[in-house]
């Protein structure tokens, strides 16, 4: 081109602009400046956006593109002034936004959308939702983006009610089929769990977009409609819409919660076609959906070719400390230390549980010293992982030291403190614990009073342990097989075995082996031969490979005098084929 005019220079800003070519935009913005030409309006709209995508010197250069608009008076204008807001917002200091939008002389619907998106996209909810009550009381009259700005604030503040007055002003002036808005109000009911709602908004969508399916997925997976969201990932691409990143994440971890490794590994097969497996957030959400699994080496498969963060590191942490491999958690919570990462609560808990696992101490008292140096020892989840530790290794006295400083105890520090003392023979201790735990008004669980009935069992107080087995129904809290089980201990120990009888027959489900071994071990103790051989066939039958139900029922027989009894036992352990249950510890050696 022999001759350049403003127009000329501005269209070439704004095509490097809008290709993403930040330094070439900024490049030639300068160049301009140096012919002479003049700079107006349109350049500087131009070349201010991707001044916050630039790196390191992104703030210094637009705040000299701010001086010199300053200087040509430029920042009269609205539109310049929506760029300038838009530019500091997006750059992530709030403060400097602020500022430029209170110089503005001239605000438009534009101006004030702006600085609420930005003030919401920070965190500032309640400063956006003080500037969208300002903006009205200017006589500004909103629209559909401002709905889609202010909605997520209302959502972090929990203004459930004004958030639906405003759904209902945008049905009113039919905002409401507009995607941006719909997405919005899908996301808002999906986080206040009212699912229903967040189908009808997203189901009324003509047009959805990415945002709406990954949305709605969030929705239905966040509301424990597991399965549903895994279809509704189908349906999105037979609607020719192609998945990406958030919609694998969003859908990964609803695999992990119902234990649906064939849907994980077929989500995982799609995230490889469409070349998404390499995000960070897809591969942690995989290496997180096989440890929960129970798949460690699929996880950890995807943990080595993968970029690795503090959330890779911690999902497989914990998921090697809920396995028998307890001590690659600790070679993985060394490894993210010398990486350089930083740890959180859920790397000490990992730790921490798997040196209760391991019966590790001298290896916990290390990851209790260095949560305290990283001053994560006091964090509620890290102090009950403390006691876990020192309770499983009767060390009371530590343990309730812990206990003592924790300042809001939930019920799974009680739990654990009730069911260390009851490991340790404690019991008279366990059952005035749980009594005190009630009195704090605290809402016991399922735990507490297994816990606590398994005290009552080892201190033979029937009467205590059936009031305690009643009031679990006025608490609404739903008895397991392990509740049956320790009741059925608690009668068959204090020889009430005709009532224990009774109550597995009046069991609403039917009973499993925790419930036939406690049978078994109480006729044991009580040499009611008849009951035993009754509770041993069923445990033939639900667990044939267990020898020690073999053994006890045998040397019932044995003691009475009953060899032959005996003898057949013994034959038919032999006969198919069942092994003695190989026993294993772990030995703590030094550190290691």
């Amino acid at each position: 081109m022999l001759e350049r005019d403003v127009v000329s220079w501005n269209s070439l800003i704004s095509v490097f602009s809008e290709n993403g070519y930040c330094l070439e935009s900024v490049n030639c913005f300068r160049e301009l400046k140096k012919t002479g030409l003049g700079v107006n309006s349109v350049s500087v709209v131009s070349v201010l956006p991707p001044c916050s995508a630039l790196e390191d010197r992104d703030k210094v250069i637009g705040e000299g593109i701010h001086g010199y608009v300053i200087k040509l008076g430029l920042d009269t204008q609205v539109t310049v002034g929506n760029v300038l807001v838009d530019f500091y917002g997006k750059y992530g200091d709030s403060q400097d936004a602020l500022r430029a939008f209170r110089y503005m002389v001239q605000k438009n619907v534009v101006s004030w959308n702006t600085i609420i998106g930005n003030l919401t996209h920070d965190g500032l909810c309640i400063d956006a939702l003080c500037l969208f009550r300002a903006m009205l009381a200017n006589g500004t009259q909103f629209n559909s983006f401002t709905i889609s700005t202010l909605l997520p604030a209302l959502v972090e503040l929990g203004f459930f009610k004004m958030a639906q007055e405003i759904h209902g002003h945008s049905i009113r002036q039919g905002w409401d089929s507009d995607v941006f808005v719909a997405n919005s109000l899908v996301d808002m009911y999906a986080k206040w769990c009212h699912a229903k709602e967040a189908s009808d908004v997203f189901n009324g969508i003509k047009w959805k977009n990415i945002v709406s399916w990954n949305a709605m997925i969030a929705n239905l997976a966040q509301n424990k409609c597991e399965l549903e969201a895994i279809d509704l990932i189908r349906e999105m691409q037979a609607n020719d819409d192609s998945p990406n990143s958030i919609t694998f994440a969003n859908a990964l971890p609803a695999c992990a919660r119902i234990a649906a490794l064939n849907h994980g590994k077929e989500i995982h097969a799609r995230s490889i076609r469409v070349e998404v497996c390499s995000d960070l957030f897809v591969s942690n959400a995989l290496v997180d959906m096989y440890a929960k699994s129970g798949y460690l080496d699929l996880a950890r498969n995807v943990f080595e070719i993968s970029e690795r963060d503090e959330i890779s590191y911690n999902a497989l942490i914990v998921g090697y400390a809920r396995s028998l491999h307890c001590s690659e958690a600790l070679y993985l919570f060394v490894e993210m230390g010398l990486a350089g990462l930083k740890y959180d609560t859920v790397s000490f808990m990992g730790a921490l549980s798997a040196c209760a696992n391991l019966s590790a101490i001298k290896r916990g008292k290390e990851v209790h010293a260095l949560s305290i140096r990283k001053h994560f020892h006091s964090h509620l989840f890290v102090a009950n992982s403390l006691l876990d530790l020192y309770t499983k290794r009767g060390h009371l006295d530590v343990a309730k030291r812990i206990f003592d400083q924790i300042q809001d105890k939930d019920v799974a520090s009680w739990n654990a403190m009730i069911l260390g003392y009851g490991m340790q023979g404690k019991h008279g201790v366990a059952i005035d614990l749980f009594d005190r735990m009630k009195d704090e008004n605290l809402e016991c669980d399922s735990v507490s009073y297994i816990a606590v009935l398994t005290a009552c069992s080892h201190c033979r107080l029937v009467e205590r342990g059936k009031m305690y087995f009643n009031q679990m129904s006025s608490q609404n809290i739903q008895r397991t097989q392990m509740h049956y089980a320790c009741m059925v201990d608690l009668l068959g120990r204090a020889g009430f075995m005709d009532e224990a009888v009774e109550l597995i027959k009046a069991m609403p489900f039917e009973p499993g082996a925790d419930v036939w071994g406690a049978l078994l071990g109480a006729c044991g103790v009580n040499g009611n031969l008849e009951l035993g051989r009754w509770a041993a066939e069923h445990l033939f039958k639900l667990k044939p490979g267990h020898s020690g139900y073999y053994i006890l029922l045998s040397n019932m027989y044995a003691e009475v005098g009953r060899w032959e009894e005996a003898v057949e036992i013994r034959e038919l352990k032999k006969s198919k084929g069942v092994q003695k249950n190989p026993g294993y510890n772990w030995v703590d050696i030094g550190s290691k």
